[in-house]
């Protein structure tokens, strides 16, 4: 299985969320740190990313090649990030076939009624949790 993470701006959150993905699943998966900066796919390669890219096109380009894409609701927002995310990224996402894990953080204005205001730790471990599920269900329908 591959996971791409996607993140900006200073990477922290693509941080947390390789670092946990990585502690869950060891080196069982293989994380791809999409950056649309280099210092956000730097971040992410230090805290466990097997490969980083960076930039529109690269994130454009690798999305095709993963079974899941994970980030913040705003990774699929036309210029969230302070427009570090372009609306061709954006709609690259949207469009990707890869399942999408996306966590509601609130930093685009935009509401996702339902869900609650967690702490970023709390949140990446739920997130962690759905990955183990799908990836398990998969796994028994491959079975």
């Amino acid at each position: 299985m591959k996971v791409a993470v996607i993140d900006g701006q200073g990477g922290g959150i693509g941080k947390v969320l390789v670092a946990k993905i990585r502690q869950t699943f060891q080196e069982k998966i293989e994380i791809l740190g999409l950056g649309t900066n280099s210092v956000a796919t730097m971040i992410m390669v230090k805290a466990g990313a097997n490969q980083g890219a960076t930039g529109e096109n690269a994130i454009k380009y690798n999305i095709n090649n993963v079974d899941f894409i994970v980030g913040t609701i705003s990774i699929i927002i036309a210029n969230s990030m302070m427009g570090e995310l372009t609306p061709d990224i954006a709609a690259a996402i949207g469009s990707s076939t890869a399942v999408k894990l996306l966590l509601p953080l609130n930093r685009s204005k935009v509401n996702v009624i339902g869900s609650q205001s967690e702490p970023l730790p709390h949140q990446a471990e739920m997130l962690v949790k759905q990955l183990q599920k799908i990836m398990s269900e998969r796994s028994e329908s491959n079975v």
